[in-house]
């Protein structure tokens, strides 16, 4: 069946883009713990789509287990994104996303510095030829993650600027409850968020902070999407997936050690047969050393895997902490 913003069962639960983090690999697995989520693809360059970057045109392949999965796209250029919107339509049906999602979020010096990411916040034309330019190029649907604002959160401005969005032909925003000064620090503020989903006609995610079950709760919104919690506990998507769902009426017991390492090793496996052996390694460090965060003795196993140089190495070291 078509994906539609507008007519998947909510509230829609979403694992948000992480560049570096979101790949094939981690979407499968957050996937195979709960089909329901609502993947993002890494932040993926319109320019390097256009020059026909190898290793770009990779990062848009996926398992057909992740849909319906988004693949978000960044860039500054109307033109681009119109160009790229064509060439992910003109995909066979099998590799194709179920929508495409403009970054209007993002807000790394080194993707703001080239006029991209959060710094079109501070151009709502840009924004919405950039939306309209998309929506013409392609039958996806189109949604748009964005911030607050980008120095400050002013009610007026933001407004006029969501609204230039819906108009342009956006089918659903995301919107972080911070300013892109603010980076990752501070609380996220969703009182913005929710005075979007009361002015606008799609759907609103909200995002920022949901690190639990508990916080997800009761949610106004249309949707929620959750990102670096995640990682190192994917399972905390079906926590939330699940209590929003009133699929248990049980508080969900996280998982031990023990029940999630057949999963980390899949996960690991994953990895390997996506980048090879000796990048999937390397790209495993990071999730392996969150998989295994707050456990006794984590700086000791994680200093242990870091030393590793083979899929065996790490598989004996998972094997050898306590449950």
């Amino acid at each position: 069946m078509k994906f539609s913003w507008d007519k998947i069962s909510t509230p829609i639960v979403c694992l948000a883009p992480m560049a570096g983090y979101t790949d094939s690999a981690y979407r499968q697995i957050v996937k195979e713990i709960e089909p329901n989520i609502v993947c993002f693809s890494e932040l993926t360059s319109i320019n390097a789509i256009e020059h026909g970057s190898k290793k770009t045109l990779k990062m848009l392949e996926f398992n057909k287990s992740e849909q319906p999965l988004i693949t978000q796209l960044f860039g500054n250029d109307p033109e681009f994104f119109a160009e790229a919107g064509k060439k992910i339509t003109s995909l066979p049906a099998s590799e194709r996303p179920c929508g495409i999602d403009i970054n209007m979020g993002c807000p790394a010096s080194k993707v703001i510095k080239n006029c991209s990411g959060s710094a079109i916040l501070k151009d709502p034309t840009l924004a919405g030829k950039i939306v309209s330019a998309l929506c013409k190029s392609t039958s996806l649907p189109i949604s748009v993650k964005m911030r607050i604002g980008y120095t400050s959160y002013e009610e007026d401005y933001f407004l006029n600027f969501i609204k230039i969005l819906e108009k342009a032909g956006a089918h659903a925003l995301t919107i972080h409850g911070r300013t892109t000064r603010q980076g990752y620090s501070g609380e996220a503020n969703f009182e913005p968020i929710y005075l979007a989903k009361n002015t606008l006609k799609i759907p609103v995610i909200g995002n920022g902070d949901i690190d639990s079950a508990e916080k997800a709760l009761e949610t106004p919104l249309d949707g929620l999407m959750i990102g670096r919690a995640s990682i190192g506990n994917p399972w905390l998507m079906k926590e939330i997936y699940q209590s929003l769902h009133k699929k248990s009426r049980k508080t969900i017991t996280p998982p031990t050690f023990p029940q999630k390492l057949p999963t980390i090793k899949k996960h690991l496996h994953l990895a390997i047969a996506l980048y090879g052996e000796r990048i999937g390694l390397l790209e495993m460090r990071k999730h392996l050393a969150e998989y295994i965060s707050g456990m006794p003795n984590a700086s000791k196993y994680r200093q242990e895997i870091m030393q590793t140089s083979s899929p065996e190495e790490v598989l004996d070291v998972l094997d050898s902490i306590p449950g």
